[in-house]
């Protein structure tokens, strides 16, 4: 067996499982391998299903064998974050509240998934009820960054980042309410996208806040989401925000070419009081585009300084709303810090919820203009390093606090439900950073193809941490 087939992508994969030069069970038996060796060390699983995941591979094997090949997700090796159902299976949204629930029926994605001959390995590690941005759970354990240790990976889909990151699964699905895809994904050198508001069904996955809430992939390059958007995308009459979109055949839109491509940058809000280290980084990973090709415009959208106010008030108001009656009545069962939002969203009037989706309204329309006139907006994913675990990060040596400045950049593609993804593009000492594309409603092929077409251009951005190689190495 190639003792280095886990860390390979599905792009790699999917052609020597379709030629029968890999079976799922080599692969799923190295994925399972790799967890037991390194999960010890950044707690990015809350539950391993081995028996489970080597039955289903024995299954998905003899479907190849018998030439019944699904397409490029049969027979790969995915874990969940566990806060998105599968049946019958614990599914905990990294609470002591729901320790125990158990689901009936598997999420719309997880379905789709199965029906792809996708092989599920266990569920992931995030911040309790997706509520944060640090994955430091106290009820399952700290989820920690694998490039640095003694950092936090980002949340709330951290557990999905690291083990994406370190190769314990091919690829995972996370959720996204104001960053929780995104800024994982910058903190642990991985892809992230979030996609359209209503693109990917999110039927059976426990909610934060309704209409922010998004389910996406994270993955090890831009191909390989295109491969798990394509899978879970499509209409679910179960979920009132999914909508009706044309099937789309993303990953056939990464040509690799960004000639003629406009991208915009909003300098005064997404280049505002971000660590001078990640703009450097930023900024010639945007050079290296132009020089590829694309033109960068400047441009300007006010608005934007009104979002923090709408996507805060939307959220706590509506994660308060889920949560209510065991706030009233469990209060000391949440985590300190998820219970103090489930507190202040008890405080914000009707009139205050109102005046924050007139805001989203505006931005929304201010996005739509100025779509207009570029075709892509790139931003850093976030304007910080991540932070020593149970620290507050600093910017150009200004302590600030996480969970306002983790998220700052990110927190406007919820508010108006846009789609973006997080992609590697460089690294300021031992640590990646991550950069923000963002496109208009349902262009994720165009945004995944600047992705693509970056990864091109510097490989060198795609590494596994030097930490866990040593770890993967004993």
């Amino acid at each position: 067996m190639n003792e280095d087939i886990h860390e390979k992508t599905i792009s790699e994969l999917a052609p020597l499982i379709k030629s029968k030069q890999i079976s799922p069970k080599e692969l799923t038996s190295a994925v399972l391998q790799q967890i037991k060796k390194v999960n010890q060390h950044v707690n990015a699983f809350i539950e391993v299903t081995e028996n489970k995941a080597l039955k289903q591979a024995e299954i998905v094997e003899a479907e190849v064998f018998s030439e019944n090949y699904r397409g490029p997700l049969h027979g790969i090796p995915i874990a969940i974050k566990d806060n998105i159902y599968i049946a019958n299976e614990v599914t905990t949204m990294g609470s002591d509240i729901h320790r125990h629930f158990i689901p009936r029926e598997n999420a719309t994605v997880v379905e789709k998934l199965k029906e792809k001959g996708v092989i599920f390995t266990g569920k992931l590690n995030l911040h309790e009820y997706a509520g944060g941005v640090t994955n430091d759970n106290p009820h399952f354990g700290t989820c920690r960054n694998p490039w640095d240790l003694e950092r936090i990976p980002g949340g709330s889909s951290g557990g999905s980042a690291v083990a994406t990151a370190t190769s314990m699964s091919i690829a995972t699905l996370g959720t996204d309410t104001g960053s929780s895809i995104r800024l994982p994904a910058a903190f642990c050198g991985v892809t992230g996208l979030k996609p359209t508001f209503g693109l990917v069904s999110k039927y059976g996955a426990f909610p934060l806040a309704w209409s922010l809430d998004h389910i996406g992939p994270l993955t090890k390059n831009a191909k390989d989401a295109a491969y798990l958007l394509e899978a879970i995308t499509g209409y679910d009459a179960n979920d009132p925000s999914s909508v009706k979109s044309a099937v789309t055949d993303y990953s056939n839109q990464l040509t690799g070419s960004v000639k003629g491509l406009k991208i915009g940058i909003i300098e005064d809000y997404f280049f505002k009081n971000v660590d001078t280290r990640i703009e450097e980084v930023v900024k010639k990973s945007i050079q290296s585009l132009e020089q590829a090709g694309a033109t960068v415009e400047v441009i300007k959208m006010p608005s934007l300084s009104l979002v923090e106010y709408a996507h805060t008030i939307t959220m706590i108001a509506e994660a308060s709303t889920v949560h209510h009656d065991n706030l009233l009545s469990r209060e000391k069962d949440f985590s300190a810090d998820f219970r103090l939002i489930l507190k202040l969203g008890e405080l914000p009037s009707a009139v205050d919820y109102l005046q924050a989706q007139q805001i989203r309204h505006q931005v929304n329309n201010d996005f739509a203009n100025l779509f207009k006139t570029v075709d892509v907006l790139i931003s850093p994913t976030t304007p910080l390093l991540p932070p020593r675990v149970g620290q507050n990060p600093s910017i150009n040596n200004k302590e600030v606090d996480i969970s306002d400045q983790g998220s700052r950049f990110t927190k406007p593609l919820n508010l108006t439900g846009l789609p973006a993804v997080s992609v590697p593009c460089g690294f300021t000492g031992n640590l990646p950073v991550g950069m923000q594309i963002i496109g208009p409603p349902f262009k994720e092929g165009r945004i995944l193809n600047v992705a693509y077409t970056l990864e091109q251009l510097h490989p060198e951005f795609q590494q596994m941490s030097p930490i866990i190689k040593r770890i993967d190495q004993i």
